[in-house]
């Protein structure tokens, strides 16, 4: 039993020891019995002066007043008033001599009389029908809520005062552009309805996770002015079929009241996936959520101004049948920013906080490739509380600095307790990776150096490129093959033995590898092919699946490849680390005097000796 029907018995009970309690004070009102009778009264009168007076009183009792002042009650069943009263005891032999001594009095019923009577019989009843009416209106009410079970969820959000428009959304200018014809279709429909030219119904904004789907959706109700209704694909699937259906139904029909106007449908993976993959055939309910999305993005008609925009990280997985022309038949792609697309996001979130004048978002966002804006503001978020821990007034630049390597790499372990030995083998193995990284020319220049754990790494050297770059070269491959190597490198030089703290640097060395040799083509015994079909999650960057279309034979091939490129690498970090061990030791006994050096105390100890190019920056552990 649920708290809800608890709460009625409870009331149900309430009520009725109310009613019980209130009829049985006003029914059976409380008496004082006593053992007079008007015989006993009758002979008391004729006595003489035992009685003095006598009260027929308004509650149907006689009250008779004895000299001693004494009082005795007797109840009788109808009123009587005082000729009936003096009748009666004649009758019982009163002599009225007698009776003429006695002061007899008959009080009129008052007023409260009637109110009690009412009191008596219709209060109850009055009780009784509220009880009845109060239970009605619940049972009502339960009604009204199953009934409201297949309304729509979407929340609805005024365009009357925009809190978010274009100027709010940085780094995708060219989906503001592809969206700025849905603002001006809902602002001036008729410019376009007198060309004849039709709107696209749907827009569906395509991008990874943290992109800024969501946010351009609502600015583009912000710009245009017009109510946005806002819901999730997941909002419209219940367990019972048919909830999901009635719900979009539900969302149009209150759409098209409020038109023009925008729909948008946040994860419509959820609920628009290809059709025929689930277990439950056409009887599912997703799938018949579905359908009815379909059906009702057909039904607009030509001035119907409801424009549905729609996002997912996944288009791949969604119904052909969603993705034609005349549903959603604009698709606008928000890739990751760029650098200067970087930089403008900042600029957004900084706002009304508090910068020294120092702060290079410039330096902040080439230090940030592959960051979305919600990575960015997550950044700005870190930097202003490191401000705030330290006490500070305004940010500053090393601030944003940290907070980039606690979004990567997480907090700094500075009070994890390591043994003298393991800290010299760490500062070997980071300045293995300097040293290697800043004799390399095709390698970015090392950004920052530091023997204080992070997460789950013991070390850490930061290398950051000066600008963006779509390409990558097989020089530049090789150069990340033969850094991640240095570290291992310098601990065998150095000590003649190898550690666990290249794990991960082992990782990363053998994918690069594989993905040179099988994927794009960079090996020179295997030439320009692609071996392997791997299915891929595009906007994740996920694996999912691979199918082996080569033999066994190749499949040696392509391992005995991947090893060569690995070892060569790894011969090459040794030669420069021989070449250059004076510069080795030095820069791992300064890490172990001061823990962390920056770019300019690193470049001091060791000169670039060639100049750096540009590129994508991965840090070395």
């Amino acid at each position: 039993m649920n708290s809800r029907n608890q709460s009625y018995i409870i009331y149900l009970f309430l009520f009725i020891a109310i009613v019980a309690m209130v009829y049985f004070n006003f029914s059976n009102p409380s008496t004082v019995e006593a053992p007079l009778t008007l015989t006993q009264l009758a002979a008391d009168i004729n006595a003489g002066d035992k009685v003095s007076r006598i009260i027929v009183e308004e509650n149907n009792r006689i009250r008779v007043i004895y000299p001693s002042g004494s009082e005795d009650i007797e109840r009788v069943t109808q009123k009587e008033a005082e000729t009936t009263l003096v009748a009666q005891l004649l009758n019982l032999g009163v002599i009225p001599e007698s009776l003429a001594n006695v002061d007899i009095e008959a009080k009129a019923p008052s007023s409260w009389v009637g109110i009690m009577t009412i009191g008596t019989y219709i209060l109850p009843l009055l009780l009784f029908g509220f009880l009845f009416w109060f239970l009605f209106r619940q049972a009502q009410g339960s009604n009204n809520a199953a009934m409201a079970f297949g309304k729509s969820k979407a929340r609805m959000f005024s365009g009357e005062h925009p809190t978010v428009t274009f100027d709010d959304v940085a780094g995708v200018d060219e989906s503001k552009d592809e969206l700025r014809e849905v603002v001006e279709f809902l602002k001036e429909p008729q410019k376009f309805i007198q060309l004849g030219a039709r709107i696209p119904k749907g827009v569906l904004l395509v991008g990874p996770p943290g992109t800024g789907k969501t946010l351009l959706a609502k600015a583009v109700s912000g710009e245009a002015g017009v109510p946005f209704f806002s819901i999730s694909g997941s909002e419209f699937v219940e367990m019972f079929v048919g909830v999901g259906a009635s719900r979009v139904r539900d969302l149009f029909e209150q759409a098209k009241r409020h038109s023009p106007c925008i729909v948008f449908v946040d994860e419509i993976d959820a609920v628009g996936r290809q059709r025929g993959a689930g277990l439950g055939g056409s009887h599912d309910e997703r799938e018949q959520t579905l359908n009815q999305m379909l059906v009702e993005m057909d039904g607009f008609d030509t001035d119907t101004n409801v424009i549905v925009v729609a996002a997912t990280n996944r288009p791949d997985i969604l119904d052909p049948a969603l993705l034609r022309p005349g549903r959603f038949d604009r698709r606008v792609t928000l890739d990751r920013p760029d650098m200067r697309g970087r930089e403008a996001i900042l600029k957004v979130h900084v706002r009304g906080k508090p910068l020294e004048p120092s702060v290079d978002l410039g330096s902040v966002a080439r230090g940030t490739p592959g960051f979305v804006g919600a990575d960015l503001e997550n950044l700005v978020n870190e930097g202003a509380i490191l401000a705030a821990r330290r006490n500070k007034k305004a940010i500053s630049q090393s601030e944003m600095e940290e907070a980039i390597e606690r979004v990567v790499m997480g907090p700094e372990r500075k009070s994890r307790l390591i043994s003298e030995e393991e800290k010299r083998i760490i500062a070997y193995h980071e300045a293995g990776h300097a040293v290697v990284i800043n004799a390399i020319p095709e390698a970015d220049p090392v950004q920052k150096i530091t023997i204080v754990g992070r997460g789950q790494a013991g070390g850490l050297t930061w290398n950051r490129p000066t600008d963006d770059r779509m390409l990558t070269s097989r020089k530049k491959m090789l150069a990340q093959l033969t850094l991640f190597l240095g570290g291992r490198a310098a601990e065998q030089i150095v000590f003649d033995d190898i550690t666990s703290g290249a794990s991960n640097d082992l990782e990363n060395v053998t994918k690069i590898a594989r993905t040179m040799v099988t994927r794009l083509g960079m090996s020179n015994e295997l030439g320009s092919m692609t071996y392997g079909q791997k299915e891929e999650l595009i906007f994740l960057g996920r694996e999912i699946s691979e199918q082996r279309d080569y033999s066994e034979a190749v499949a040696e091939q392509i391992d005995r490849e991947v090893r060569k490129l690995v070892d060569d690498s790894y011969k090459k970090a040794l030669a420069i680390l021989k070449k250059y061990r004076a510069e080795l030791d030095a820069v791992a006994n300064k890490l172990l005097e001061v823990e962390t050096l920056t770019r300019e105390e690193f470049e001091k100890i060791f000169p670039p000796p060639f100049p750096k190019k540009s590129g994508t920056p991965q840090p070395a552990r």
